[in-house]
């Protein structure tokens, strides 16, 4: 019996001998990918989510309504490290649902993020003095051109 232990224990320090740093390489990825999976296993997702996880969590959760952009929430609302999640009701129309104890947080981003939004809408816009500018242009613009309409009507009539 001790003589069969022997020869194994021989025969595995012979496969071992003959290991590549390539078959190494992959038994040591295959043990850490099983460590890394182990220990996700247990964390809750962080961020956004979908909203099936964020529900699974066994939680209270709360909503607001966003329309617009949902890539310039999701910037903010990483800054704030707020846990959420979207759920389309409509064209560019969105229900933003999160963790009813991060309300405060949600509300700071929620802030900013209008803010942000209000800052784009003003940037796009060109300021009235300026319309009322651009106007007055196009008016004086036409104004000759009516005049000479009104003159060749005149003309017109006088040769009769």
């Amino acid at each position: 019996m001790q003589e069969q232990i022997d020869r194994e224990a021989i025969a595995i320090t012979a496969r071992a001998s003959k290991l590549t740093a390539q078959t190494l390489a992959k038994a040591l990825n295959a043990v850490l990918r099983k460590i890394q999976k182990s220990h996700d296993a247990g964390q809750a997702p962080q961020g956004r989510q979908s909203v099936k996880s964020l529900m699974s969590q066994n939680v209270s959760t709360s909503t607001i309504e966003i329309s617009g952009d949902r890539g310039l929430f999701d910037r903010v609302a990483r800054k704030w490290n707020v846990d959420y999640a979207f759920r389309r009701t409509g064209p560019q129309k969105y229900l933003l649902l999160f963790k009813a104890g991060q309300t405060d947080a949600i509300t700071a981003a929620f802030a900013e993020y209008t803010k942000k939004v209000m800052g784009r809408a003003r940037g796009r816009q060109t300021p009235i003095r300026e319309q009322v500018n651009q106007a007055a242009r196009q008016a004086e613009r036409q104004r000759p051109q009516e005049r000479e309409r009104t003159r060749d009507r005149g003309a017109a009539h006088d040769d009769r």
